[in-house]
């Protein structure tokens, strides 16, 4: 049984506080979650501070995302009062979807504006999410110009700032924000295996079990074709596959360095394209 993964630095209570100081300050809420793990990477926090402001939720990286388990997330979303969209924030069109549908949703408040003979203005975004979940590369897609900092790790974007991205929106950066404590465990290597967690955080060996377990039971055909497992392999436990995989990639018995590897692997869609997260495991008081 592996150690609890929980990360909450001093930085990230300071970036809530600063997020509820400031959220009276726009007019939409831009919520960035991975769309391999949509449900599980909404931030309690975000929906118990903006509950009164409208709401854009953004599934990034749906280029790693299995695409039908993306559209049914958007349809669950929809259905529960969300508006959601799906991007490749690498990809150009990201920035019009974005803007445009933020557009749509706050149409009747601009419009009420411009009614009482208020001038046209750039509506007023905030933008919030977890650790390295695209947020830093939208919103460099969003300006059209490297504003940003970008990195592929946790923790990069350390301070609030503002950005103008057209002259119909204006966007506040935020670094990004877990909360306090992970509902569950399943949870929480979810978080680790999509690279919301800094690695050095966890035990690599329990999230390589819990990916392989997944897997197995998702990608088989993937799994071993990688990792050049047989039908016989399949049949071990998850502790034995770990260690024939690392075998197999030649790393004779260093199964933690393995580890890291399935890790990476995952991430890199070399596993294929994946969403842990399945509705049939919602629980209705999550919601």
């Amino acid at each position: 049984m592996g150690v609890n993964i929980q990360w909450f630095p001093g930085h990230m209570a300071k970036a809530i506080r600063q997020f509820e100081e400031n959220v009276h300050l726009v007019d939409i809420i831009f919520e960035l979650v991975d769309a391999r793990a949509p449900f599980s990477s909404m931030n309690p926090e975000v929906a118990r501070i903006g509950v009164d402001k409208p709401h854009l939720l953004i599934l990034t990286k749906a280029d790693l995302a299995d695409p039908n388990r993306t559209n049914q997330w958007i349809h669950y979303f929809d259905t529960h009062g969300y508006t959601a969209i799906a991007v490749d924030s690498k990809q150009n069109g990201a920035n019009k979807l974005v803007t445009q549908t933020a557009l749509k949703i706050l149409q009747p408040k601009l419009a009420a504006e411009v009614k009482r003979g208020m001038k046209q203005r750039p509506i007023k975004a905030i933008c919030v999410g977890v650790p390295n979940v695209g947020k830093s590369t939208l919103l460099n897609r969003l300006v059209q110009k490297r504003a940003a900092q970008v990195g592929n790790r946790p923790g990069v974007t350390k301070g609030q700032q503002w950005l103008r991205s057209s002259k119909d929106l204006e966007l506040l950066d935020t670094p990004g924000i877990l909360w306090p404590k992970f509902q569950n465990q399943s949870i929480a290597n979810k978080l680790a295996l999509t690279g919301a967690i800094k690695d050095n955080l966890y035990a690599s060996d329990d999230v390589a079990l819990f990916a392989l377990d997944f897997f197995r039971n998702n990608r088989p055909k993937e799994l071993m074709q990688r990792y050049r497992l047989t039908d016989a392999d399949m049949q071990l436990s998850n502790v034995d596959l770990l260690l024939k995989i690392t075998q197999n990639v030649g790393m004779r018995d260093d199964y933690e360095r393995a580890s890291v590897r399935l890790i990476q692997d995952a991430r890199k869609a070399k596993l294929g394209r994946f969403t842990l997260d399945s509705m049939e495991l919602v629980n209705p008081d999550e919601e």
